[in-house]
């Protein structure tokens, strides 16, 4: 009992203090009253913060009383609704300006989300593991065959934007089936050996603590508070971003391209450092991969849903020259990403090569902004860098892709043995 009631004591100081953050933003919101770009970019941030903190509360303290097929797209849908919160009032003030630059922040936002999971979450949890275990992989279970199935097909799909230049209502027919299809086939398939009866990690414990009545209650209702909050502040925070950067001298499409996502993309990266700690670190990499999914299926294809809109008919989001090559550069690394699977392990030296390049990219679009020409065309080497590793990782493990589309589409009970058929410690990469 005295574990228990530590457990709800830091729960309702974790509550307390995420509400706490989300007051500043809600009065400056509900007064109307701006004092500053930075000061306003800070105060909606923090709120947006610890309204996402909420969300993957109640959501991950679910997961033991709801269906893991519709769990799984309850917590993809939840946890990232502050990205989708930003990125939808972008463009939708796209459709409702056609020819503002708000057609670019709404791609920028969408870009620097995905390329951020993949080049620094991802990442992350292998670091993170290796810290904890000395261990130099993580090794994902058969089951997550079906995570690098659909994150591979929505990026083969992906490159079929770039020939048309413009995410049409085409993606978002395609794109939302994908995301639709990948929650069907998970919810059909077994938990991994290690999520079977597992405790969540960190506040969500607390709340599994309770009796149904008030854990439905509790998640009900920071569900609803933490909507609202997000909802408030997803307009000042955006125009707080594109105003911030006027101010600073920084070009604003950068701070949206990576500081916004960093802010949105945080407590669903927490869980997944959480469960990392917790010593479930495929879990924690596999939840990276289905934000992944979600974010380059769903939130993809549901852009011209939202720019149509501000428009008030039928429109694309269309890509300029920019807009086309930082695509061009996250799909490029998102199949680069999928070919380190492909043995579903992801070691030290794939994840360190990762990080680099993301680096590399960062460096780049912080060098030349105010080049623009010479960006793109670093932009364009950057992705044909990761097309190239790429046909190498899949000329090594080509043998591993008929099996991989074999379990992860069909199989109901996928075997025990990697994919690749060899002693799962061999090999690091």
């Amino acid at each position: 009992m005295t574990d228990s009631r530590l457990s709800l004591g830091r729960f309702a100081a974790c509550l307390a203090v995420a509400g706490a953050a989300t007051v500043p933003a809600l009065t400056l919101r509900l007064s109307a009253w701006r004092p500053d770009p930075i000061f306003d970019a800070a105060l909606f941030g923090m709120a947006i913060l610890a309204a996402g903190f909420m969300l993957s509360w109640g959501a991950e303290a679910a997961e033991k009383r709801i269906s893991q097929g519709l769990i799984v797209a309850i917590i993809a849908l939840i946890t990232v609704l502050p990205e989708y919160a930003v990125d939808f009032y972008y463009a939708f003030s796209a459709g409702q300006n056609p020819n503002s630059p708000y057609v670019h922040y709404a791609a920028a936002n969408m870009t620097g989300a995905n390329r951020l999971l993949v080049g620094l979450a991802w990442p992350l949890m292998v670091g993170l593991h290796y810290m904890r275990t000395r261990q130099r992989r993580i090794d994902l279970a058969p089951v997550n065959a079906a995570e690098v199935v659909f994150l591979m097909i929505g990026t083969m799909w992906s490159f079929t934007i770039l020939l048309r230049g413009a995410i049409s209502w085409i993606d978002t027919v395609v794109l939302i089936a994908v995301f639709a299809a990948y929650v069907w086939r998970v919810g059909r398939l077994p938990k991994a050996s290690e999520d079977v009866e597992e405790e969540e990690p960190g506040p969500a414990s607390a709340l599994a603590q309770l009796p149904p009545a008030k854990q439905w209650l509790t998640m009900g209702a920071l569900t609803v508070f933490a909507a609202i909050v997000i909802l408030a502040s997803a307009e000042p925070f955006a125009e707080a971003m594109i105003d911030t950067g006027r101010v600073v001298g920084i070009d604003e499409f950068l701070l949206i391209q990576w500081l916004a996502p960093l802010a949105s993309e945080a407590p669903a990266v927490t869980i997944a450092v959480l469960f990392v700690l917790s010593g479930r670190a495929a879990s924690g990499l596999t939840a990276m991969i289905s934000d992944k999914i979600n974010q380059w299926t769903l939130l993809v294809g549901m852009l011209p849903l939202a720019m149509s809109l501000g428009a008030d008919r039928f429109t694309v989001l269309p890509l300029d020259a920019r807009q086309r090559e930082e695509f061009f550069l996250t799909a490029a690394q998102s199949l680069f990403g999928i070919m380190l699977l492909l043995r579903l392990r992801l070691g030290m030296w794939s994840a360190s090569v990762l990080a680099v390049l993301f680096a590399v990219q960062v460096g780049l679009a912080v060098a030349f902004q105010a080049d623009e020409a010479s960006l793109i065309g670093s932009l364009v080497w950057l992705a044909w860098a990761y097309l190239a590793l790429a046909a190498m990782v899949l000329a090594v493990n080509a043998k591993a892709i008929g099996q991989l589309l074999t379990v992860g589409l069909f199989a109901g009970h996928p075997p025990t043995p990697s994919i690749a058929g060899e002693d799962p410690t061999s090999g690091q990469l």
